[in-house]
């Protein structure tokens, strides 16, 4: 009896039990039953074709005006730069805003609803949990990225003509070529905004206002790109997440493509969605609701 009782397998307490695909698409349903993601996506879409039709009633010398006057003006008569430069307008405030608010509605939006705590006793570890969460943020940005370069791109394509695909130093590309670019961009963007979202879930492990967590995070983007303006602190500059975002975007508008830029603030952002999920992580080990 003692031997057989020796050779027994442990009684599994279920923790973990739950698969995490099954998770990640519980987590989705949730994500896309908010009419305010839905709204945000919606009106994020609607901006590259507004941009588009736009710049078909004004002329090149009023499009004219600084980074994205340049932008702006170069998108006039081609459909390869319009989703680039209605990514990088966006990518000041209102990409970063749509991520913030999946961060925000992750945890804090959760736990000030009470459904955040049938999560941390339920069979699901801590760890998955997060890792669910992440994902639900990477997709909403993903997702976000994706839809306004595709009707930014067809936009564009309608506007201008699909032989009107050429790089700011002349190239002539295909269509399948600017996609190709296109997508390395949206890639790096939704990078970017995962980093940023990673930063929101770090701050909503700690509260159960995910207003206050929007209006931190956008605050911390403000304060970044006032820092990067003043040559005082040169220093920190590197390591400013937002440091290369009005520039980046446009290597692939070059020929050659000079992805040091690229390579350099994808680098910078995994180092922020490393940080975030691992103060997020640390927080949520030690809650108990």
């Amino acid at each position: 009896m003692t031997h057989a009782l020796a050779a027994a397998p442990a009684a599994r307490t279920g923790r973990d039990s739950i698969g995490l695909l099954r998770l990640y698409r519980a987590e989705l349903r949730w994500i896309f039953r908010r009419p305010r993601t839905l709204a945000v996506l919606g009106l994020l879409a609607l901006i590259p074709i507004v941009i588009g039709v736009a710049l078909t009633l004004v002329d090149a010398s009023e499009a004219e005006g600084g980074r994205d006057g340049a932008l702006l003006a170069s998108a006039m008569n081609n459909g390869f730069v319009l989703p680039v430069a209605a990514l990088t307008m966006t990518l000041a405030l209102l990409l970063p805003l749509a991520s913030a608010m999946a961060g925000a509605d992750a945890i804090a939006g959760e736990a000030a609803h009470g459904t955040l705590r049938g999560w941390l006793i339920a069979p699901v570890g801590r760890g998955k949990l997060l890792a669910i969460k992440a994902f639900g943020v990477a997709t909403v940005s993903l997702i976000a990225v994706l839809a306004m370069t595709f009707t930014g791109f067809a936009t564009g394509l309608i506007v201008s003509g699909a032989d009107s695909m050429f790089t700011l130093t002349g190239s002539t590309l295909s269509v399948w070529d600017a996609l190709g670019r296109l997508l390395v961009v949206a890639l790096w963007i939704t990078l970017q905004l995962w980093a940023v979202g990673a930063v929101a879930l770090a701050i909503s492990s700690f509260t159960e206002h995910p207003m206050l967590v929007v209006a931190s995070v956008l605050a911390g983007t403000i304060v970044f790109t006032i820092l990067g303006f003043l040559d005082a602190v040169s220093w920190l500059h590197p390591f400013l997440l937002n440091k290369d975002w009005a520039q980046a975007p446009a290597a692939v508008l070059m020929d050659p493509l000079d992805m040091s830029m690229l390579g350099e603030g994808a680098l910078r952002a995994a180092c922020y969605v490393v940080i975030g999920l691992s103060i997020a992580y640390s927080r949520l080990t030690t809650r108990d609701g």
